[in-house]
């Protein structure tokens, strides 16, 4: 059957409070398990290892769903590796996050009406890192609220020492590779935080806009293009056409006039142009567009800075100083003064890009940069997806990691900020480059300098896994947890950090890949479907459920949404019903307690049981089966959904009910049942306590005596399966089931004890008459016993005398005004879908809903007929 996990334990105290409170029990029960040391991880120990490393918070972060889910998910599956008894590492962290605390800081200072230019970048450094240990991190203790089993101790910070190190030694191991270079590209640039960013911190939007066509050259020579962005057009350096476009071969190879330059401007042909887009010939900016700068290059173009920094023009002239905006209208109408604009559009909806942190809009920009070829990367990255090395889960997310990695630009990792590792790059006076590792003295003497960037933030993380683990030393602790067992992410980060720890793990490891599988959830919605968001209104601070319905109830809520790969909705109704399911296993545990329900000694023999307790049992080992299962597929959804109706169905509404005759009638089966009760109960808590720790916790100490379920054995499934027991008590349910939905037919109170004549005789039900009667309310018959319904079920019948406890005539009455509306309904919902005329206007979902109508009133009126019959005659 099912193995017990504290063998002879001592005597549990078996008082429990009769409410059960999660502010009073989850922060001490956390920080008791802190202190006994039940999350770290021993490197030296001889247990299979179980790693996950945390994808890192930010340090200027607090916790929101998203964190509260994906932590829920990974303390699930680290708790349940720590009870199989793996040596298991959930490793935390925090990430330095570059733009977003230097911008944190800066507004400090712009308080005190200075700027990081004021203090210089040193003093701006120390700053930062005093803000960091003043008031970062508040994650770290909202972690703790949660339950995260975290091993503290190991915490890792993307800017301590060690990291740091990390950083230096692969930065130097690519150069020396060629991996990395410095070239003049363009990339995505935030006029407002004057960095370079990257794509994942861009956030595209539906703007309003204008589109405006405007003409180049004179005469026969002119040609129409069109642009959302008209101040870009001071830096055209060429008009591109499709050169099988029969309209403009006469131009290829011609100059054309460009306006308000004086400058002209050859007309090329390239394939990228899509003849049937607009007027099919493009401008091209090769300074400040991406597919322009590729023209560029193709076509030997020159690139012309028109926007400094700031979005500001640079270019000599009239509009010289201008926000890149103002430029825009002030072109416009020098154009339309000149006889330049064919059309204008506006409102003109189209995509605009615009940085994540400040959200002004970004501009493509051409800047010199240091990169990451990415090329031999990514194809290692994309290999070990393929020949099975890691595995991606849910396996349809293959494609999009696929459709990533093979086609993967390189990378910029530039920085134009202050707070980051700095790049380890150094300038001599005579133009001398110089990559220094972490062994290495750097370069010093008049004329040398260090490169002002710092290095993009997702360079660190990509080092996560092993960096962590103290490479580039080969530590005990990497050789023992690496590579991670499994990473558990969002699919939205699956291109940016994901595909990045890949290339660099399999690169810095020996062809060792971080991870043996890559497990993917979706993100958190609100209960419509809805992105969750501070100007929808819809956004939750997890902390204000969490204080209101305990983290148990936050963490089912969010686990019982958590199907792989997909979008997760909920709302505060979920996460109070979820609160009253942890309420339920306080109340079960609580009354099996007070009725004897024990752990000592072993499970009777299956012979001295009754048919109840065979039942369960045999439930119980198919439930530990199935939750196993789906632990294996990461079906975090279904695992909870099994374990919420297998505990309040069959064990609290079902087992324990059948259970209180036994117990009230006393002798060996009441003992029986009460071992039998304190191993489900024991399992139970112990399947449940990966995703609500807390009241388990409490629970299961309480009934077992044990130290704490933490490190309790996770149960196996021993094999126990009795089919003719589950037949039998699927019969009694549904003999149950049946008479409860007459006596709520007939409108009887739940409570109300009605006559009745059982006969059970022949059939399996016969032991069971006592909790029958006990679970419907049926007491029995008397010498003036008149059977006024009867209602035959199982191979069984059950006569009831309802006369006295309704008013028949009155409920006979109520039931025929019932089918009178019910048939009136139907033949009106006939009259109508037998209209051909009716049908042919109607729209579809008309119709389906006069369907359904008809649908519900057949129903009502099999339902309402078969009540009537069963009365007795007034």
């Amino acid at each position: 059957m099912t193995e017990n996990a504290q063998q002879q334990p001592p005597a549990p105290d078996t008082e429990l409070p009769t409410q059960y409170a999660p502010a009073d029990v989850e922060g001490p029960l956390y920080e008791r398990w802190v202190e006994r040391g039940y999350f770290e991880a021993d490197e030296k120990s001889d247990k299979p290892p179980f790693t996950v490393v945390i994808p890192p918070p930010n340090v200027t972060g607090s916790l929101h769903l998203g964190h509260a889910f994906e932590h829920t998910l990974i303390d699930a599956l680290t708790r349940r590796k720590r009870m199989q008894g793996h040596e298991t590492l959930w490793q935390p962290g925090m990430d330095h996050a570059g733009i977003a605390t230097q911008n944190v800081v800066e507004r400090e200072l712009a308080k005190e009406g200075k700027s990081r230019h004021d203090l210089g970048r040193e003093a701006f450094v120390e700053r930062v890192w005093k803000w960091k240990g003043e008031s970062g991190g508040q994650i770290s203790g909202q972690m703790r609220r949660l339950g995260d089993g975290v091993a503290w101790s190991r915490e890792r910070f993307t800017m301590d020492e060690g990291l740091s190190q990390a950083v230096q030694t692969i930065f130097k191991k690519l150069y020396d590779d060629e991996l990395i270079y410095r070239a003049e590209r363009i990339i995505n640039w935030c006029p407002r935080c004057l960095t370079a960013i990257s794509d994942i911190e861009v956030e595209y939007q539906d703007d309003d806009g204008e589109l405006v066509s405007m003409k180049y050259g004179d005469g026969d020579d002119t040609i129409v293009v069109a642009t959302t962005r008209a101040e870009t057009m001071l830096g055209d350096t060429a008009v591109a056409v499709h050169p099988d476009d029969e309209r403009y071969k006469h131009l290829v190879g011609k100059l054309v006039k460009l306006p308000l330059t004086g400058r002209s401007i050859p007309v090329v042909a390239d394939e990228h142009v899509d003849p049937e887009f607009g007027t099919g010939a493009v401008k091209v900016t090769p300074a400040h567009d991406p597919n322009d700068f590729e023209i560029g290059r193709r076509h030997d173009l020159p690139a012309v800075t028109v926007l400094d920094e700031h979005a500001v023009i640079t270019a000599h002239g009239p509009f010289q100083g201008l926000d890149r905006f103002e430029a825009r209208s002030a072109i416009v109408a020098a154009l339309r003064a000149e006889g330049r604009i064919v059309a204008e559009k506006r409102p003109y909806v189209h995509s605009v890009g615009h940085c994540s942190r400040c959200k002004t809009t970004v501009e493509p920009r051409l800047s010199m940069q240091w990169w990451v070829k990415v090329g031999p990367l990514a194809k290692a990255a994309g290999d070990a997806v393929r020949e099975g090395k890691v595995k991606i889960h849910p396996q349809e997310m293959e494609k999009r990691y696929f459709d990533w990695v093979d086609n993967l630009h390189d990378w910029c990792i530039s920085r134009q900020l202050w707070w980051g590792h700095r790049i380890p790059v150094w300038y001599g006076p005579n133009g001398e480059v110089v990559c220094v590792g972490p062994d290495d003295e750097a370069p010093a003497g008049e004329g040398w300098h260090q490169d002002t960037d710092v290095l993009d933030t997702w360079f660190s993380s990509g080092l996560w896994p092993f960096s962590t683990l103290g490479w580039p030393e080969r530590t005990e602790s990497l050789a023992k947890f690496y590579p991670n067992s499994v990473l558990v992410t969002g699919y939205d980060i699956l291109f940016f950090w994901v595909a990045r720890m890949m290339m660099f793990g399999l690169y810095a490891m020996d062809g060792t890949p971080p991870f043996h599988t890559i497990a993917l959830h979706g993100m958190v919605r609100d209960q419509f479907g809805k992105k969750m968001s501070k100007s929808f209104g819809n956004a939750v601070n997890p902390l204000d459920w969490m204080d209101k319905y305990g983290s148990d109830a936050l963490r089912f809520t969010l686990a019982r949404g958590a199907n792989p790969g997909v979008d997760v909705p909920i709302g505060e109704d979920w996460v109070q019903g979820s609160r009253n399911f942890a309420n339920k296993i306080w109340n079960a545990t609580r009354f099996a307690l007070m009725n004897g329900a024990t752990v000592d000694g072993p499970l009777p023999d299956p012979s001295a049981m009754s048919a109840t307790d065979r039942w369960i049992l045999s439930r119980l080992n198919s439930v530990v089966a199935e939750v196993d299962a789906y632990y294996e597929d990461f079906q975090f959804a279904k695992l909870s959904d099994a374990l919420f109706h297998f505990a309040w169905d069959e064990v609290f509404d079902w087992y324990v009910e059948l259970s209180k005759t036994t117990f009230q009638a006393g002798g060996e089966a009441a003992e029986v049942s009460k071992r039998v009760l304190g191993e489900v109960l024991d399992v139970t808590l112990r399947l449940l306590h990966p995703v609500v720790p807390f009241v388990t916790e409490t629970l299961w100490t309480t009934l077992t005596g044990g130290e704490s379920v933490v490190i309790a054995q996770w149960p196996a499934d021993r094999g126990f399966r009795d089919a003719d027991a589950e037949r039998e008590i699927e019969t009694l349910q549904s003999v149950i089931t049946e008479v409860r939905r007459f006596r709520a037919d007939q409108g009887l109170q739940p409570g109300q004890r009605v006559p009745a004549r059982l006969t059970l005789d022949g059939t399996a039900l016969a032991p069971h008459e006592a909790a029958i009667r006990q679970l419907l309310r049926l007491q029995p018959e008397g010498e003036a016993f008149t059977s006024t319904a009867t209602l035959p079920v199982a191979g069984a019948e059950v006569a009831l005398d309802l006369s006295g406890t309704i008013d028949v005539a009155a409920e006979r009455k109520r039931l025929a005004k019932d089918l009178a509306a019910a048939e009136k309904e139907k033949a009106q919902a006939n009259g109508k879908l037998g209209n051909e005329a009716f049908l042919a206007k109607a729209p579809d979902h008309v119709v389906e809903k006069i369907r359904t109508r008809l649908a519900k009133a057949e129903e009502d009126i099999v339902r309402l007929t078969a009540q009537l019959e069963r009365l007795p005659q007034a």
